[in-house]
């Protein structure tokens, strides 16, 4: 039997898509590869909420998942060690991170390479450090993973990586979650949201990539007597969207509930008249297809890999020009006969996505890394 080392030394159960794709993808993989032994290594942070959805065993690295510099330098040097002692044939990489050199074969998933494209979003001396781990594990890595035809081709361009070496495996939304008329009432009047007034959506950490200020700014552009209320969703702690937001006196029209829980989510999705992802880039844009799958319409940049997302279902805009997002926000949301349409076509695209189909082009991948399981023909 094949053991493959899993890293969730960077899973916390609060950073979003990274999580949400590793939750989604390898308990599919282990039930189409159940010859193969997973083995997670994860900090003391995430471990026990990595446990209730892991198909296998879950180790612990002695580091707490809320140190990034702590859980930097342990990718490095602790997890590729651990590996090998592990007896892994394989050491899988779902975030990014990893060691940049190990004695056991790598297969890591790059989600973007935003840190190289946008570097403000953080320190310089942080952002060097971050660039310079993911560098070296990807060019390390046997194979890698990554989200969009899009993200694939900035890897080659950013990393000089062989396109062959690259495997583009598309996404997939969550299943909603069914509330009754009253549930759902109750749950956004918990967040401060009631049902006289429609509400557009936007989720997401508060990284300079994710254009959340020019949303702010764009909101602000529409009359007050037709302006929708605006809720954001994704901060920890203060919310640095709170300067803006009363710098343009919209503290009655914009909602920051922070980190919410799954059903205070999956509320607000069905609760929204638009969402709208305004990034300058992404990796691949799930809150896309997630609206898009609870009936949500939906308004994104005009970036590549959100129209490979969205297709021809969704609206576009150009994420720097907060006057034009705010006539699209309000023609979308006073417009009820274009956000059925809009409705209609998400629902229809969101299905051409799936879960399933992401675990078998992975589960491909793992067996040309390890091969196939016994009996069956490579």
């Amino acid at each position: 039997m094949s053991r493959i080392v899993v890293d969730l030394l960077y899973y916390t159960g609060k950073r979003g898509g990274t999580e949400t794709y590793i939750r989604q993808v390898l308990p599919r993989v282990a039930a189409l590869r159940p010859d193969v032994e997973f083995v997670g290594i994860a900090n003391t942070t995430g471990r026990g909420r990595a446990a209730t959805w892991f198909p296998g065993e879950v180790r612990t690295l002695p580091v707490t998942g809320e140190n990034r510099p702590i859980w930097a330098v342990a990718e490095t040097l602790a997890v590729g060690p651990l590996a090998r002692r592990l007896g892994a044939d394989l050491l899988w990489c779902p975030a990014n991170f990893g060691p940049g050199r190990s004695a056991v074969p790598r297969l890591v998933t790059l989600h973007d390479v935003i840190a190289f494209e946008y570097p403000n979003a953080v320190s310089r001396v942080t952002q060097l450090v971050t660039t310079g781990i993911i560098r070296r594990t990807a060019r390390g890595a046997r194979r890698l993973l990554t989200d969009s035809e899009g993200s694939a081709d900035a890897i080659v361009h950013l990393l000089g990586i062989g396109r062959e070496r690259i495997t583009s495996v598309p996404l997939a939304a969550g299943p909603p979650t069914t509330f009754a008329d009253d549930e759902l009432a109750a749950a956004l009047a918990a967040l401060g949201l009631d049902g006289g007034r429609p509400y557009v959506l936007s989720t997401g950490n508060r990284l300079p990539h994710k254009n959340f200020d020019g949303l702010v700014r764009a909101l602000a552009t529409i009359p007050a007597d037709r302006r929708p209320r605006l809720v954001i969703t994704g901060s920890h702690g203060r919310d640095p969207l709170e300067a803006v937001v009363g710098e343009l006196g919209l503290a009655d029209d914009v909602v920051l509930p922070g980190w919410v829980t799954l059903p205070q989510l999956e509320a607000l999705y069905r609760g929204a008249a638009l969402y709208v992802c305004p990034s300058f880039d992404e990796g691949f844009g799930l809150p896309v297809l997630d609206a898009m799958q609870r009936g949500v319409p939906v308004l994104a940049s005009d970036a590549r890999v959100l129209r490979e997302v969205g297709g021809d279902a969704a609206a576009y805009v150009d994420p720097r020009d907060p006057t034009a997002m705010g006539v699209e926000i309000e023609r979308i949301v006073s417009d009820p006969p274009a956000r059925a349409a809009m409705r209609v076509a998400g629902l229809e695209r969101a299905g051409e996505f799936s879960w399933e189909r992401a675990a078998e082009q992975t589960a491909a991948v793992l067996t040309e890394l390890i091969g196939a399981p016994s009996g069956v023909a490579r």
